[in-house]
């Protein structure tokens, strides 16, 4: 698979629908998750996910006892 096909960044949005919702930049990053799609991450390298072609989200934990929410969407960014 040729991560180029995939977009640089996304804008995850999590919240609860109704409410105020927080929004986190993502980039790609070099490595691959357990389904073979590129893992993006935050600034700070906290935030990882994988996300597939189809746009599906799998949330990576960064440290024990990490249970991240999954987001409400993920919005691909073209600049």
């Amino acid at each position: 698979m040729d991560t180029r096909d995939f977009p640089e960044s996304y804008e995850l949005v999590f919240g609860r629908a109704g409410e105020e919702s927080d929004t986190v930049l993502v980039r790609r990053t070099a490595t691959a998750g357990a389904g073979g799609s590129p893992v993006y991450a935050d600034g700070t390298g906290i935030v990882r996910a994988e996300i597939s072609a189809a746009g599906e989200v799998r949330m990576l934990a960064t440290g024990g006892h990490q249970a991240h929410a999954a987001p409400l969407e993920a919005r691909p960014r073209t600049s």
